[in-house]
Formats: C-alpha cells, structure tokens, sequence
C-alpha cells in the first residue's frame, strides 16, 4: 500500500511539473538544455572509457609490470610508483597550505576585509593560468635558480602551486556551508576558537574539503605539462627527492611521442584510468567514512 501511495504521489507531482512547464516555455527549455547537457558529458565520458579499453586491454602484457624499465617491455611499474610518491608528496605540501589558508580566511579575517578580497581574486586567477606557464616557472625557479634540477621535489612543487588554489577555494566553501549556529553553540558552552574549528568546523566540512583534494588528486595524477620541465623523463623509480623522475601521464606522453611504442601507450592510458577511477572511490569512501 505505501509503494502504492509513494507512486500515485509521485505520478501528480509529474503531472504538475508539466503543467507549469506549459506556462513556462522558457524553463522547459532550460531543462531541456540541461538534460541534453548531461546526456552528452555521460556519452562522451563512455566514448572514452570504451575506447581506452578497446585499444589497451589487447596491449597489457605482464612485461609491461617489470621492475625495471628497458626499451624492450617498455614497462610502466616504475612510472606507477613514482606517480603514487609524487602525488603523495605534492598533497603533504599543498593541503595544509590549503586548508589553513582557508581557515584564516573564513574564520579569522574579518568579513569584507580588503586583504580576503584580495586573495580569493589572486587564487580563482591562478585557477586560470596553463600548466605550462606553471611548468616554465617551476623550471626557472626549482630546476635552475634553486639548483634542483629535475626532480620530484621540483616537480611537487610545481604541482603544490597548480593545485593549491583549488584546495583553498574547496576548502572555504566547505567552511562557509557550515551554519553559525554552530559555532555559536560552540562558544556558547565555553569552546574557544581553536577548539571549534577543530572539533566542529573542520569534521563538518570534511565532506567538502575530502572533493577538493580529490580533484586535485585527479589533476596530480594526469598532469605531463608541467612535470616534463620540473620533474625529467628518467624512467628508473625515483630514490631521492632531488632524482629526476616520470610519472604515468609523462611516460604515456614520451611513449606516443616515440610512435613505435603505440601499444604499450594504450595500455598505459588503461592503468591511469583505473587509478584515476580507484583512487576517487577510495576517497569517496573515506568521505563518507568520516561524515557518519
């Protein structure tokens, strides 16, 4: 009997949506946009994951997991590890930059301060910038001003700077979502201001900073532009934060490049869709971990 209601509910609920759409053409049209719009990034997102495992799952060979890499195997098991070491390196830089930086500016500065206005337009501009421009100045400033040379410090950093206004601006947004009432609460039974955000803010928004750097993750993990200046291309797992470096995205790119090596490339193009995929539900499950 409840599913029963449950569908005559829904069913004139329906029926009233389309009567207000024929009154408002424009907001028919609108959803109609909308649904297109949807439809065409799901279709094209398919395309490309249909085409990726056509063209890599023939390609995959147990010599492509070799631990070391020769012109023969082509072997990608180098590149993985140093993708996971520069995305973990990258992170441990960034996201507490990012999240405090944040947290100053919800929680410290005071609103409609000059300063905050100053710094959310210098972060959404940086947003902006090509990865390239990002890769030319982490060349002249890590690899040769710092004397780094190519390396996975140079290219963490590098990243550090791509990434860090997208985990700043997540970030805030997240802590902004947050009612005063909470806070409110907070001070009102004696908390002092580092204890709320700590105990209160901070696991509220977790959701919210948790997409952030999961995003950011995805942006690490498929960037070649500015790695290629920074980090090197040396196919050899790195050992050192001052040793050059490659990570899946550059070795699929140099594998491309070299156009004898299309195969591999593929298979390549594979393992990186499968840890873009693994690590985003990795973090979607610690996400939702975190909020109950």
């Amino acid at each position: 009997m409840t599913k029963t209601k449950e569908m005559g509910i829904n069913h004139r609920t329906m029926k009233q949506k389309l009567a207000e759409y024929r009154h408002q053409p424009l907001s028919l049209l609108l959803l109609a946009l909308t649904l297109l719009a949807a439809v065409i990034t799901v279709g094209v997102l398919l395309c490309l994951i249909v085409y990726i495992l056509y063209k890599g799952i023939p390609n995959m060979h147990l010599s492509l997991f070799a631990w070391k890499y020769t012109t023969e195997n082509s072997s990608m098991m180098p590149a993985i590890i140093n993708t996971l070491l520069m995305t973990v390196v990258t992170l441990m830089i960034a996201v507490p930059i990012g999240v405090f930086s944040a947290i100053y500016l919800v929680e410290y500065a005071k609103r409609g301060n000059k300063l905050v206005k100053v710094i959310r337009m210098t972060t959404e501009t940086l947003q902006g910038i090509p990865s390239i421009v990002f890769g030319l100045f982490g060349f002249l400033m890590f690899v040769v001003a710092c004397n780094f040379g190519f390396s996975l410090l140079g290219g963490a950093i590098t990243l550090a700077l791509m990434v860090l206004p997208l985990i700043m601006r997540t970030t805030e947004e997240a802590l902004l979502s947050v009612p005063d009432s909470f806070r409110e609460g907070s001070f009102g039974l004696g908390a002092g201001r580092l204890r709320t955000i700590f105990r209160i803010i901070l696991p509220s928004a977790m959701p919210g900073i948790l997409a952030g750097i999961i995003l950011a993750v995805g942006r690490i993990v498929g960037e070649t532009a500015a790695l290629m200046y920074t980090a090197g291309t040396a196919t050899t797992v790195c050992t050192g934060p001052f040793r050059s470096c490659r990570t899946l995205a550059v070795h699929m790119y140099q594998l491309l490049c070299e156009g004898q090596y299309m195969g591999p490339a593929y298979a390549t193009a594979v393992v990186l869709l499968v840890m873009v995929i693994v690590i985003n539900a990795l973090s979607g499950w610690i996400a939702k971990k975190l909020t109950k």
